[in-house]
């Protein structure tokens, strides 16, 4: 079963505007698939997973291209990053919309080589793993803290039955594949594919461990010292694994916010997983049951909630200013979207009935003399609706 992707829309009006279309994220979220569901019929599909094409695209590109002339979508393009000088020969030579169609699973490889060579001429776009609208099959908008109008009643074991399940359209397509053993085999692939060509990784335990640990820390301050001494790795070996993953799309370092006017604030980020059925698999999280009742179970609704957020901008094309605040006095307000220097701050909380207590630290941002917008507390609540005058009751179904 396909599920329609937001992106599709924005896919459609990129190939209209640029030369190039670029889909960049993890492997096996759907970037092929989306391109091949809208593929027009004049259009090559070409993966360089394919060691022979590969090869010659990395020896000799302009045999490539005279082999695969555009319009033509090139799967994995960081695999030869030696094509990009020879499609913006074409491209300018051309001066055609939609001639390549590209995707790439690896953005550390990709941006520099996107920068220096097909700036101005590149649509970038980023696709996550089905967001919660997309398994729902509604109509995903951008994440507001405005009160929204969806009739959708969701308990509290059908929520975690979706973060548990993750977001991996294999997953949803086919609702009788193990999930464990998905997953098992993905990190096999993921490090085999990813990791042993971009880090020398000596002991493929150390790096398993290190995934495992990171991941009982969703949601938290990212402590690399910490992670060091229980993977028994240095410091910099941590840091290293860490920037891969977040390059690769797998997880997300939030910042924290401060300002001129906030001088008591941490600096550490906080590290989220974008896909919540890969953080519970590699925390040892196999049931509903225990997910839910278990010591991760508020720390994975948060992380949840923020990949929904994110996938709510990138899923309709857009970028996303977004930090959380927390100072030395460990007050902290979990997330802040900033846009059109307003702020809307955001709490998560595992229960149906917040009360005002619960977004108390959301007046801290006063005294920072910021423009605060409507605030929003995200729950198992059924109803949308006020909690106070500034601040509106936003049901987890509904994001």
């Amino acid at each position: 079963m396909y599920y329609q992707r937001t992106l599709s829309t924005i896919l459609e009006n990129a190939n209209n505007t640029f030369p190039v279309v670029l889909i960049t994220g993890p492997r096996q979220v759907g970037k092929t698939t989306i391109l091949e569901h809208n593929l027009s019929l004049n259009r090559q599909y070409i993966t360089l997973d394919d060691p022979q094409i590969r090869s010659l695209a990395n020896t000799d590109p302009s045999l490539f291209f005279q082999t695969y002339e555009p319009p033509i979508l090139i799967d994995e393009i960081q695999y030869a990053p030696e094509l990009f000088p020879y499609i913006k020969m074409i491209v300018d030579r051309k001066k055609q919309k939609g001639l390549f169609w590209l995707t790439g699973s690896q953005q550390f490889h990709l941006m520099k080589n996107i920068t220096e060579s097909l700036a101005g001429r590149v649509a970038i776009l980023n696709l996550q793993g089905l967001s919660q609208c997309e398994k729902l099959q509604r109509k995903s908008e951008t994440f507001t803290t405005e009160l929204k109008k969806i009739k959708l009643q969701m308990n509290v074991k059908e929520i975690y039955e979706y973060i548990l399940r993750g977001s991996f359209p294999a997953l949803f397509a086919d609702k009788n594949m193990s999930w464990k053993l998905f997953y098992d085999s993905y990190l096999k692939t993921y490090i085999e594919r990813n990791i042993r060509s971009i880090l020398n990784v000596s002991s493929e335990h150390d790096f398993l461990k290190f995934l495992c640990i990171i991941a009982a820390r969703t949601g938290q301050l990212i402590n690399y010292s910490e992670v060091s001494k229980e993977v028994r790795v240095s410091v910099n070996t941590v840091k290293s694994w860490i920037s891969v993953l977040e390059t690769s799309g797998l997880i997300y370092l939030l910042q924290p916010y401060s300002s001129n006017y906030i001088s008591r604030t941490v600096k550490t980020p906080k590290l989220y997983f974008l896909d919540t059925g890969l953080c519970c698999y590699l925390s040892g999280w196999e049931t509903v049951e225990t997910l839910s009742n278990g010591a991760m179970s508020g720390a994975i609704l948060e992380t949840y909630v923020f990949s929904e957020i994110i996938k709510s901008y990138w899923h309709n094309g857009k970028s996303l200013k977004i930090y959380f605040y927390r100072d030395l006095a460990k007050r902290e307000i979990d997330f802040l979207i900033e846009e059109n220097d307003t702020f809307y701050p955001i709490e998560v909380k595992k229960t149906a009935s917040p009360v005002p207590n619960d977004v108390k630290n959301f007046s801290i941002l006063e005294d920072a003399k910021l423009n605060i917008g409507k605030g929003a507390v995200i729950c198992f609540s059924n109803n949308s609706i006020p909690l106070d005058k500034d601040v509106n009751i936003i049901p987890v179904p509904s994001l």
